[in-house]
């Protein structure tokens, strides 16, 4: 007697699981990295993720292809997160919301600075993608509050990510509560000549 085929969907699933378990296990060295940098033990992240340390080699066979793809991993859920909130919120809302979401973005970060700026080649597509990724989204969210007169419309976005990065890092230690509130106020002050049309300098 022959095997029924499978139901139709099923290889569709099985890819969906793979995404899960593989974002199961980004989070894990995401949360590993944070508290015991990105020297780690392997076996570390592993455990958190549920999976054999067999698991994350067939992944990721060097530390530093799990870097990236951490980085990445945090970069596209920050960049997706920009669509999401414009369908539910108001333009202004949407990009304070995502603004903060970004903070929580860079605040992770931190874990992977110590390879991040180690000057290993392995990471030297990481600044482009970050800004081919955010900026557009950013720009999205800035378009759509621009043109409800919620804010000025000569906000150039990297020059803003860069502004909110430094909050973020200028204040070792800083009560995450205080960077928050300081990029609250930032994005504010955007509001400032909101409803004409301004120039850079004016």
């Amino acid at each position: 007697m022959s095997e029924k085929p499978p139901p139709k969907g099923t290889p569709r699933r099985v890819r969906a699981d793979a995404q899960r378990n593989l974002k199961t296990l980004l989070d894990a060295a995401l949360a590993v990295f944070a508290t015991s940098g990105v020297d780690a033990p392997v076996r570390e992240i592993a455990e958190k993720a549920g999976v054999g340390v067999a698991t994350l080699y067939r992944h990721f066979p060097q530390r530093s292809d799990l870097i990236v793809a951490v980085f990445r991993n945090g970069v596209d859920a920050c960049a997706e997160a920009a669509a999401e909130l414009a369908a539910s919120h108001a333009p202004f809302e949407a990009l304070s919301l995502w603004m903060q979401r970004y903070v929580d973005f860079v605040a992770t970060k931190r874990g992977l600075a110590a390879a991040l700026y180690s000057g290993d080649p392995a990471y030297d597509s990481l600044p482009a993608y970050f800004e081919q990724r955010l900026r557009p989204a950013l720009q999205s969210l800035l378009d759509a509050a621009g043109a409800a007169g919620e804010i000025r419309r000569d906000i150039e976005p990297f020059d803003l990510l860069k502004a909110v990065a430094q909050l973020c890092t200028s204040a070792p230690g800083c009560d995450p509560d205080h960077t928050s509130r300081m990029v609250a106020l930032l994005i504010d002050g955007l509001r400032y000549g909101a409803g004409r049309e301004t120039r850079p300098g004016k």
